[in-house]
């Protein structure tokens, strides 16, 4: 038995009357019968069954003859092997008999051959120069060729190489490089390569081996390959590669529009052809999408939507995406039919493969058990438009229909399949989420634009101590709007305060809390509190502000809820700046002849930090002084730094300038990138001073007799300005305000009438007493001065200072008269 295990095959001669004449050492070890015992015996004797016709020839005339017999062991068991029988000839050209050569069926070749040929891996055997030395049957069916037809050819003379611009899908340039590299350095490679084999009209994927062939001196006599389709595995790897893809392209940027083009250039060319995005108006518009917008599919109806996003295999990607254009959808199409199911339809030109067969392509056959009801749609008006296949997926997110994508093939012949479905739904749901998280951050910031721009100045207020000019910009499509502000406050005495703040967060809750704060600043700005007064009480409302956000008995001041804000103050009779900051960055001065007025001030805590002291800076600025308050969204950037950007800012700034408008819009454009993150505010202001000829005062005696004295200084002045139609009330005026103060008020006592857009009468005390309005009673012998000044002007009110107080009231002027 060891025998049979030992003998691959063995040889033997059987004359022309069918007798063994000639046996080997390896017949006794595959049979066991020894060369006595078997020479001179009918090789009929060594048979377990009857052979096939006609072998071997008894003539010994017959060509080669090859079949499978059962032998008999000299034991008594029978061993099944492949007999071959040579026709044996003598020089005289007589029959001799055969020769023949037994091989053991389930040994090497036998059963290697056969496995080998059977194989349904593409094997081949290549010469060093690349010709055919052998092919299996798998082979032959890819190449479309069959072993006779190759054997001894080239491989380049039985398959040109194909031009790879005009024909991608045949180059098969990659393989033939590899199997020459492997045949010139003896290193086995292995490859995939993507190719559309000769015959086929799909392109398949393919995983090759390459080897060389060694002979037993080493010496690399043939090169080896085997490959097998794996175009399932490839193309489920490459959707899986398109999806992820899709999970960083597609939500990148919070825009709607955008986001509908990253689901169209995501798709194309890898999985299709051309795509369509189609949304309806409200989701354009952030607002929400209709209850039911295909109910009238079934009146008849059209619906009515817009291309969003269209991208073709061909289309240039670098051309900037046009507008949404209106497109309206039949109430029998598909598209309308998978908005009112929210199902999706793959519809197919024609029926792929024969005999009712979902043939895909090698690799690629799909069940078509696989497919949802209603899958495919074999649809052939579609070829009129250029498509083999289109498949229509609503676009759906949080149980609301925004539109509907359609994924078309063109220019592929490969039809879809029910994994392409899959995969045309998950991009679709990608997008969805995306573009409905768009369209909300949309509504969103359009909220918060409107309640900023609501509650921001609308147009500067009309004074005279200071030409100014502003710009805000909220920040770009992808950012949230910030809680920038600015304000122009017009104040007692002539004086205006330029106020600009910045609230930390965005959304909503920054520009409600922005609108706050401004109002807050507007409130004490008219009770004429010093700017570190003010800045202090508004600390103090910002930790209120932050508290009432914080859970009952949790509040912590942290800071998290806060704000920055610089409050200046410009009085035109002395030419004083006064300003103070809570964390907000300075302004910048520049004198009239381009020399930079350091402002020298110490900037205090943020505002909501609590307990921290704000310090107030003043200093004198001659007329004609430019003065830049901004947000730091104007001078910083990913780009660069604060420092840089404030110097930047000094750079672009231009003293000389005639227009602050167009002083405004060049800085704005020079500082400002593309793609904004914050919002940016600017005010620039050049000073005035007021004429001095428009300013009187007259120290008041405190003497009840001297307010005669008053009305006739109140009088003259105003004669010699030209305004005696406003003599009536302001001799009243000064009449009522210089008796409160000699009989309320403490020494020294001071009138003051300023000339400007108004008539402003100021009376000032060393009192820190502040008057105020009471109802008087029928009898009451006082109490009714000051209502008669508020009745009888404009604006009137009282503004602390250092030294005392100061009451004063305006009244609005007409066109002076002529002297």
């Amino acid at each position: 038995m060891a025998g049979k295990q030992d003998a691959r095959a063995a040889a033997l001669v059987v004359g022309p009357d069918g007798v063994v004449s000639g046996w080997s050492e390896s017949g006794r070890l595959l049979l066991g019968w020894t060369a006595k015992e078997a020479v001179g015996r009918p090789v009929t004797d060594l048979l377990a069954a009857p052979p096939p016709p006609g072998f071997p020839e008894s003539s010994g005339s017959g060509p080669d003859h090859t079949a499978l017999i059962p032998l008999r062991h000299r034991d008594g068991s029978t061993v099944d092997a492949l007999v071959s029988a040579h026709p044996l000839f003598g020089a005289d050209g007589r029959a001799l008999g055969h020769a023949v050569t037994v091989q053991r069926w389930e040994r090497r070749p036998v059963i290697a051959d056969l496995a080998f040929e059977q194989s349904p891996f593409a094997l081949g055997v290549y010469d060093p120069e690349l010709r055919f030395l052998w092919i299996n049957a798998s082979s032959g069916r890819v190449i479309a060729h069959s072993e006779e037809q190759v054997l001894g050819k080239k491989y380049r003379e039985l398959f040109p190489e194909f031009d790879r611009e005009l024909f991608p899908e045949r180059d098969d340039k990659p393989y033939t490089d590899q199997l020459s590299e492997v045949a010139r350095t003896g290193k086995p490679a292995r490859l995939i390569t993507v190719f559309q084999p000769l015959g086929s009209n799909y392109a398949n994927a393919w995983a090759t081996s390459i080897w060389p062939v060694r002979d037993a001196e080493g010496r690399v006599r043939a090169v080896a390959n085997w490959g097998f389709d794996m175009s399932a595995e490839y193309w489920a790897r490459q959707r899986l590669l398109m999806l992820n893809e899709a999970s960083r392209g597609i939500g990148r940027t919070l825009d709607v529009i955008g986001t509908a083009q990253e689901l169209a250039r995501t798709s194309v060319p890898g999985f299709v052809d051309f795509v369509t995005v189609d949304l309806f108006d409200e989701v354009l518009r952030g607002e929400e999408p209709p209850l039911s917008p295909a109910s009238g599919s079934g009146s008849g109806e059209a619906i009515a939507l817009s291309r969003a996003a269209t991208h073709r295999a061909k289309d240039d990607t670098d051309r900037a995406p046009g507008p949404p254009v209106p497109v309206s959808h039949a109430p029998a199409s598909v598209a309308v039919r998978c908005m009112a199911t929210g199902r999706s339809t793959v519809e197919l030109a024609t029926e792929p493969g024969e005999g009712g067969e979902w043939a895909f392509g090698p690799g690629l056959a799909a069940d078509p058990a696989h497919w949802p009801p209603g899958n495919p749609l074999i649809d052939e008006s579609i070829a009129a438009e250029g498509l083999t296949g289109r498949i229509t997926v609503p676009l759906r997110a949080r149980g609301a229909l925004l539109g509907v994508v359609a994924f078309s093939r063109s220019d592929r012949p490969e039809a879809f399949t029910a994994d392409d479905l899959i995969l045309a739904e998950e991009l679709t749901a990608k997008a969805a989420v995306a573009i409905d998280n768009a369209r909300r951050y949309s509504r969103e910031r359009t909220t918060a634009l409107t309640l900023q721009r609501s509650l921001l100045l609308q147009r500067l207020p009309s004074q005279e101590a200071l030409e100014v000019a502003s710009r805000y910009l909220p920040a770009g499509t992808g950012a949230e709007v910030g809680g920038d502000w600015f304000d122009v406050i017009p104040l007692s005495g002539a004086r205006v305060a330029l106020v600009v703040g910045d609230v930390v967060g965005h959304g909503l809750h920054a520009s409600a809390s922005m609108g706050r704060l401004r109002t807050a600043v507007r409130t004490l700005a008219d009770v004429d509190l010093p700017p570190d007064e003010l800045l202090t009480h508004l600390d103090d409302l910002v930790i209120h502000l932050a508290s009432d956000l914080q859970p009952a008995g949790h509040f912590q001041p942290t800071g998290e809820f806060g704000a920055t804000c610089l409050y200046t103050v410009y009085d035109p009779v002395s030419r004083r700046f006064t300003m103070a900051s809570a964390g907000h960055p300075l302004p910048l001065i520049i004198s009239p002849d381009g020399t930079r007025t350091p402002a020298r001030a110490q900037p205090g805590p943020p505002l909501g930090i609590g307990g921290l002291p704000f310090e107030a800076t003043e200093l004198g600025l001659p007329e004609g002084s430019l003065l830049a308050l901004y947000t730091d969204g104007l001078v910083e950037s990913r780009e660069r730094d604060v420092d840089q950007g404030v110097a930047e800012l000094l750079r672009v700034l231009n003293h000389s300038v005639t227009s602050l408008e167009g002083l405004c819009d060049t800085v704005m454009d020079a500082l400002l990138p593309e793609r904004r993150t914050d919002d940016a505010a600017l005010l620039v202001a050049r000073t005035r001073a007021l004429d001095p000829q428009h300013v009187a005062d007259w120290d008041v005696v405190p003497d009840p007799a001297q307010v005669p004295r008053a009305r006739k200084f109140a009088l003259e002045q105003l004669d010699a300005w030209g305004l005696e139609e406003a003599s009536f009330v302001t001799e009243l005026v000064v009449s009522e305000l210089v008796t409160n103060a000699i009989r309320y008020g403490e020494p020294p006592i001071m009138l003051r009438l300023i000339r400007d857009s108004s008539l402003i009468c100021e009376v000032s005390d060393a009192s820190n007493t502040a008057p105020h309005l009471r109802r008087a009673r029928a009898f009451d012998e006082g109490g009714r001065g000051l209502l008669l000044v508020a009745q009888l002007t404009q604006g009137w009110g009282t503004r602390h200072t250092t030294d005392g107080k100061t009451i004063w009231c305006a009244q609005t002027l007409g066109e002076p008269q002529p002297r």
